[in-house]
């Protein structure tokens, strides 16, 4: 057999066991995430919030990066200018950016190593805080951008990438994507013009999945894009807004006091143990170092933006670790589907992206119109509930704190339907506090490919039912969330997703 022909032979048996791979990793397995990060004050809410629930992933990097708002400078007084327009034009050339530093993830890592003892009373699966501690890297930091040189945490990134676990690694950008450009540009730098270079080059595609929120630098676009086509990419510009510093503008009315300063004065910053005491919020007078322009700690500013004192500022990064947290919603199953790390679609230009952006739109109810940030933004209340929970776990014991109800369907979550069948669909759902439970079936219209409404009977009940409608084309799908809360404080929220799929009406 032609060699050319072998390595065929084994591209195609590499595809289809990463696919069975993720098939299992997504039914079974704790998903592997690295997180790269630049250190930005919502990067540090980010990663407070995402250490309370680092039992429902796999965290297996934790990196340094650089970005265009944030990068150290190589010592030398080497003078840079950004790639990136309204970063050049803001602060034109510069010998470093408003660093933080490459200690402060260790730092809030010794203050989860304060609530440890407590969290691992409520649920397992938290990693300890020297697990933690091993997985800290400095990627590449001394300018927007750069990717020239390995560092530590692009060369981990790297092993990540090539090791012998085919399970998908979700590469979280909070930052620039330098670091994990770099990291592929020395796979492609060792393997290129070797034998095994289709191998290696079809099996990091297959492992590697980047979540970015927005590019900030510009390597996804200028070497990520067309030196390594294959790979995955969720790339969220709209919907993380909700979750960031726009919510102002962006959250409806109604859902704001999740948001704002009584709301995270009860339920997170106070009471709550050293690391949620760490967590910044509007005129809570906290400086972040090496950021000369967190203002937003005086409340003279909050003031000035009619923003109470300890109102939320932006954690404009935890949508890609949302993402990650099974409740039920499948949407790690397919992103499409949408669910707590908000909604994207197939892009059509690339096939292996997924984006939101202005068409990508849920029915805003208070509002009463289409909203790009909606997507997200609809989950504030479920996503806030369980928040305080988990603050509540870091100082209250087990039985003083709620905890999430165990939900399930009593029937496949992939059903074929014909036009006209009357559907039934039942649930169960337990509360391990003993609380009273409340079901809510609904219909996410935005995911369907069916174009109408269904009436779904008895919604508020365990067991539902609903008419397919003598309309819908065979191949045509339905999307019901079976929506289930219990009664404990906070309230807190999950899910099953059943899909419909109309399959053509037997003669």
């Amino acid at each position: 057999m032609a060699l050319q022909q072998r390595f065929l032979i084994i591209i195609s048996l590499l595809t289809l066991h990463s696919a069975l791979a993720q098939q299992h990793e997504s039914a079974m397995g704790k998903p592997r995430t690295v997180v790269t990060t630049d250190g930005e004050v919502d990067d540090v809410d980010t990663f407070i919030r995402m250490l309370l629930y680092s039992n429902e992933f796999d965290v297996v990097g934790l990196v340094y990066s650089s970005s265009q708002w944030h990068y150290k400078g190589d010592g030398k007084g080497t003078r840079f200018t950004s790639e990136m327009a309204n970063t050049a034009k803001r602060y034109g050339e510069r010998t470093d950016l408003r660093w933080p530093g490459v200690t402060w993830m260790q730092e809030y890592i010794s203050k989860y190593a304060q609530v440890y003892p407590n969290l691992i009373k409520h649920t397992q699966g938290y990693p300890t805080p020297d697990k933690l501690l091993s997985l800290v890297r400095v990627g590449n930091i001394d300018f927007e951008g750069e990717m020239r040189q390995d560092t530590e945490g692009s060369n981990f990134i790297k092993q990540l990438l090539l090791d012998n676990n085919s399970s998908p690694i979700y590469l979280q950008i909070w930052g620039g994507t330098n670091t994990v450009a770099r990291a592929l540009k020395s796979i492609e730098d060792q393997y290129k013009n070797t034998p095994e270079w289709s191998v290696i080059a079809q099996k990091v595609s297959d492992k590697a999945i980047i979540y970015a929120v927005l590019d900030q630098d510009a390597t996804y676009q200028k070497y990520i894009v067309p030196n390594w086509p294959g790979i995955r990419v969720l790339y969220n510009a709209d919907q993380f807004w909700s979750f960031a510093y726009k919510w102002p503008q962006v959250v409806p009315t109604e859902l704001k006091s999740y948001l704002e300063g009584d709301w995270f004065a009860k339920n997170i910053r106070f009471g709550h143990g050293p690391l949620l005491e760490a967590y910044y919020l509007w005129g809570d007078g906290k400086t972040l170092p090496g950021d000369p322009e967190h203002w937003r700690s005086e409340m003279t500013e909050a003031n000035k933006h009619g923003i109470s004192q300890y109102s939320f500022i932006s954690e404009g990064d935890s949508p890609a670790f949302f993402y990650l947290i099974n409740v039920g919603l499948r949407s790690r199953e397919n992103v499409a589907y949408g669910g707590w790390g908000g909604r994207m679609v197939q892009s059509p230009t690339n096939l292996r992206r997924w984006e939101d952006g202005k068409t990508v739109t849920d029915y805003n109810p208070y509002t009463q119109q289409q909203d790009a940030a909606y997507p997200q933004t609809r989950w504030i209340p479920a996503l806030q509930h369980d928040f305080a929970a988990r603050a509540d776990w870091c100082v209250k014991p087990y039985k003083e704190a709620n905890h999430p109800p165990r939900v399930k369907l009593n029937h496949a979550e992939n059903l074929n339907v014909q036009p006209g069948q009357t559907l039934n669909l039942s649930g169960l759902a337990t509360d391990p506090d003993g609380n009273a439970v409340q079901y809510h079936w609904w219909q996410y219209e935005e995911v369907d490919t069916y174009p109408g409404k269904v009436v779904i009977n008895q919604s508020n009940q365990a067991k539902a039912s609903f008419v397919v409608p003598t309309d819908a084309i065979a191949g045509q799908t339905i999307h019901l969330i079976m929506e289930v809360t219990d009664t404990g404080t906070p309230a807190l929220t999950r899910y099953q997703r059943v899909v419909a799929t109309v399959v053509a009406r037997k003669n």
